[in-house]
């Protein structure tokens, strides 16, 4: 009974804030069309004479853009470069938020290192081999000079480990990064488009 309250809960987390934000802009479209298309706001002048449908509609994709604009270069980067600071600061945390910070730049941000899929044999005589993603093909700093990291995802999620491979157990291939990764975090139950 407990899990089954959690997912309800957890189904409310997912549902209301986006039915909330649907609803705020809704309201607020109908609201700026309403004033638009009321008579008495346009009486006098050139105006009067015209309907606007759909302009509510139009302001509000133009101010939510502005506000993001605003919010990006104002308020998100200062902030955001001020917490990365503090939280580089911080022994332990250091470590741990650097180490998810960068796996999340990899996948998402403007740096994407998960670009060069490949096939790993994983033994000897070649019948067991995985899917993943070349992050690091120079390891000099860890003296190994004929090695590559490889990222092996793991299926149904984001977690996965890095191995060191051979150069000579690598067989890239030619697919989307985006078509491979998603191939095995579904378990290889999704199609891979060519």
């Amino acid at each position: 009974m407990k899990k089954l309250i959690r997912y309800f809960l957890q189904g409310i987390l997912y549902v209301v804030p986006l039915a909330v934000t649907i609803y705020v802009i809704i309201f607020a479209i109908v609201w700026i069309d309403g004033l638009l298309m009321d008579r008495a706001f346009f009486q006098k002048g050139i105006l009067a004479k015209y309907n606007f449908p759909g302009v509510g509609l139009a302001l509000i994709l133009v101010l939510l853009t502005l506000i993001g604009y605003i919010g990006q270069r104002m308020i998100s980067s200062p902030i955001s470069v001020a917490y990365d600071r503090m939280m580089k600061k911080a022994p332990l945390v250091k470590m741990i938020y650097t180490s998810v910070k960068d796996l999340l730049s990899a996948f998402v941000g403007g740096e994407k290192k998960f670009n060069q899929p490949v096939i790993v044999k994983l033994d000897d005589i070649g019948i067991i081999h995985r899917l993943g993603f070349i992050t690091n093909i120079k390891l000099e700093e860890l003296g190994v000079n004929d090695m590559v990291g490889v990222y092996l995802p793991s299926s149904y999620g984001m977690l996965g480990e890095l191995y060191l491979v051979p150069r000579k157990q690598i067989t890239p291939i030619k697919a989307n990064s985006a078509e491979v990764m998603k191939f095995i975090v579904s378990g290889g139950v999704s199609k891979m488009k060519k």
